[in-house]
């Protein structure tokens, strides 16, 4: 059985329309990587035992936990009931679980809130002056949807390609991300692949790069 670790609400912001990132306490000897996962439980009568996976976007050393979650109140499940947790309540976070980390330098290809792992990785990357030819590939709807926009810009520069679903915006892809625009930024320097998204996105991203006859040890991917 999995240990809970009981942990109180330091912090909620709203970053984008639909987006939180909650601050909390962490507990002493929580340890985990970039790019790992955590179940979350509401301390909230009839949602105790409904845990639901969220990617932690602080960094390791960090002295608190850090989450960024997309919300779907129409859902009326868990990241509806976030949406009116308060600072000073509790939430509830077990095992650490993940297959994402960093390797080496390579293209990280996200949709939506398939950013989650990435976050992480990106900002510890930044703090170690270690961000190199690294580029993210980012697909949301509209430019309303790409979270934490201006800092992966800062981090990034040029070597974050946004891709729109929606809209006609000078400066961004659109439509979405297909073999010829993954050919446009990927270049043969290029080692690894690293892939979250909707499951109908790995799908297809995944077939993508079988037909650029990608060895499979190469990508790194995690479906959410």
């Amino acid at each position: 059985m999995m240990a809970k670790f009981k942990v109180r609400v330091q912090s909620i912001e709203k970053i984008t329309h639909d987006v939180l990132q909650i601050t909390t306490e962490k507990p002493s000897e929580f340890n985990f990587t970039s790019g790992q996962a955590t179940e979350i439980f509401l301390d909230k009568e009839g949602w105790e035992e409904e845990g639901r996976p969220f990617t932690f976007t602080c960094l390791p050393n960090d002295n608190h936990l850090e989450f960024t979650i997309k919300t779907y109140p129409e859902r009326k499940g868990v990241t509806n009931e976030l949406l009116t947790l308060k600072v000073d309540e509790h939430l509830f976070v077990n095992d650490v679980f993940g297959d994402i980390a960093y390797k080496e330098e390579g293209i990280f290809i996200a949709g939506g809130a398939g950013i989650t792992p990435f976050v992480a990785i990106f900002r510890e990357l930044h703090a170690k002056n270690m961000i190199g030819n690294n580029k993210l590939i980012f697909a949301n709807r509209s430019k309303a949807d790409i979270i934490y926009k201006d800092e992966f810009t800062k981090m990034l520069g040029s070597n974050f390609i946004n891709v729109l679903s929606t809209g006609d915006e000078d400066g961004y892809e659109h439509g979405y991300i297909t073999e010829e625009l993954l050919k446009k930024y990927a270049d043969e320097t290029v080692n690894n692949y690293y892939v979250c998204g909707p499951p109908p996105m790995m799908e297809a991203i995944e077939k993508i790069l079988s037909n650029l006859k990608i060895d499979e040890k190469l990508i790194i991917k995690e479906a959410y």
